[in-house]
């Protein structure tokens, strides 16, 4: 088709603000940058309401980011020491059945989970997938590609091994 006998001319003096009029009426927008970068103006974090305005607003997010941080940590900590309780339960229980069976403990008595109780690999399944989304929201975090949020997510993931991960046998950086 042949549109060039429309008048474009007052176009150009539009408002072309692609927000539908959801977001702020300030005029500021979350700018998602996919290269590194040290910019926070118009930084937003995951969700358009979480919004970097001024370096006050910036402090704050980069705390928050950093106690995201220490959190996962925390979450692994207790994803390991309940599996640790439900294992020993499982391990007691086998140990006391071949007791009174008078057998020997063997790999073959238990196939599949370990003798892991229904309930206790379903708590496990659950803080599996706790651990899954949250790996994924950090990763979100870190994927602004701005430096400052980046750092903190690392200082996160220092601080929370440190207070919570020293005694883990197992560091993961995976996702999940």
């Amino acid at each position: 088709m042949d549109h060039s006998h429309h008048d474009m001319a007052g176009m150009a003096d539009m408002n072309m603000n692609m927000d539908m009029g959801h977001g702020p009426a300030t005029g500021h927008r979350c700018s998602m940058s996919m290269l590194f970068t040290w910019n926070t103006q118009d930084l937003c974090l995951v969700f358009r309401w979480w919004h970097v305005h001024d370096a006050f607003s910036l402090v704050l997010s980069l705390l928050a980011v950093v106690a995201l941080g220490m959190g996962y940590e925390y979450i692994r900590d207790l994803s390991r020491k309940y599996a640790a309780r439900v294992d020993a339960r499982a391990a007691a229980a086998v140990s006391s059945a071949n007791e009174e069976a008078g057998e020997a403990s063997s790999l073959l008595d238990n196939p599949g989970r370990g003798g892991t109780s229904g309930r206790g690999h379903v708590g496990k399944g659950i803080f599996y997938g706790v651990q899954v989304f949250y790996s994924f929201f950090i990763m979100l975090l870190f994927m602004t590609y701005n430096g400052w949020v980046m750092i903190a997510v690392a200082v996160g993931a220092f601080l929370g091994y440190i207070v919570w991960g020293g005694d883990s046998p197992a560091k993961s950086v995976a996702c999940h």
